[in-house]
């Protein structure tokens, strides 16, 4: 073996990886985390002992890393913050509680903070730590009880919240939250994209990603297995079915036939709502002919998206939410 494709296989089994971030994303991800943490350290010093600002502070400098390095991942957003960090305190206080001092103590206490955080769709890494720092933190600490939870930690995330909204907002391309963000443009063709695009992509997103350039380009090949299907024909607009536009973005909608005649004549009138997506909530009338030009194919609501599904099967779905 070289000694070029030994490095390449070290690099892979360590998990390095080029980094497209150029200079001053960096510098900026330094900078907006320096804020963060002088901040917390300023209010947590001013009201609370020193032993128990220590503590928070290294938890919050986990949480830093998140929200300043990648803010529009899925565990930096505000509901990750702010549910990982009081949850897991809560889960720390009450095992101090009831089993202090055992050698369990501490693991139970990470373990039960990552089962609720699992529960509670708020994954934060960080949580992890304070559920810990509960258990481990001290005197100081343990003297606070429940007190904890509010102050310093829902305090400090509050502080470290606020300062990632407003440094974040200076700068267009790292609005946060995520929602806040600028949305793309909808596509203008239907090119086949290759790795090479995606590469470019990702250098003009200048933000770190969270994911392997490997798994991102499994993830465009089973999209696009799952797009070779056949295109919505006006027989395939039912009663009830929902129809999405497959558009990316902010441009994307899904509409639900709320009022439809039998049979299938193209020039049937429709009536839809809007139930997701650009224009949620409003209503409106139209061909059925034209909704199925508007539509590239049908879905169906689960659990936190939408899943294509064959057009009966949407309405039937929405049926029996009904019944």
């Amino acid at each position: 073996m070289s000694g070029q494709s030994l490095s390449s296989s070290l690099a892979q089994l360590l998990g390095w990886r080029s980094d497209s971030t150029s200079h001053l994303e960096k510098l900026l991800s330094a900078l907006g985390a320096f804020l963060g943490i002088a901040l917390i350290y300023a209010v947590t010093h001013w009201l609370l002992p020193l032993d128990s600002a220590l503590w928070v502070i290294a938890s919050m400098g986990a949480s830093a890393v998140l929200l300043f390095a990648v803010p529009h991942g899925l565990l930096s957003q505000p509901w990750a913050v702010l549910g990982g960090h009081s949850l897991s305190a809560l889960v720390g206080v009450s095992c101090q509680l009831l089993w202090p001092g055992e050698f369990f103590t501490p693991a139970l206490a990470v373990g039960l903070a990552i089962l609720l955080m699992h529960y509670a769709r708020c994954i934060h890494p960080p949580g992890g730590a304070t559920a810990l720092c509960a258990v481990v933190g001290g005197p100081a600490i343990e003297a606070l009880g429940y007190g904890f939870v509010l102050s310093p930690v829902l305090l400090n995330v509050g502080v470290i919240l606020l300062v990632a909204v407003l440094f974040n907002s200076l700068f267009p391309w790292r609005r946060y939250p995520a929602s806040l963000a600028r949305q793309p443009e909808p596509l203008r063709n239907t090119a086949a994209l290759a790795p090479e695009d995606f590469y470019h992509a990702l250098r003009q997103v200048d933000s770190y990603i969270d994911i392997a350039f490997d798994d991102l380009l499994e993830i465009l090949q089973l999209a696009q297995e799952h797009a070779q299907t056949q295109t919505l024909q006006p027989a395939d607009i039912l009663l009830g079915g929902c129809y999405s536009n497959a558009l990316p973005g902010s441009h994307w909608g899904v509409r639900q036939v709320i009022d439809a005649p039998g049979g299938a004549r193209p020039r049937d009138q429709v009536i839809y709502k809007t139930v997701a997506g650009a224009g949620s909530g409003s209503t409106g009338v139209c061909k059925r002919h034209e909704l199925a030009s508007w539509a590239k194919h049908a879905v169906a609501a689960e659990a936190d998206g939408w899943v294509r599904v064959a057009p009966g099967e949407s309405a039937a779905r929405a049926a029996a939410a009904q019944g």
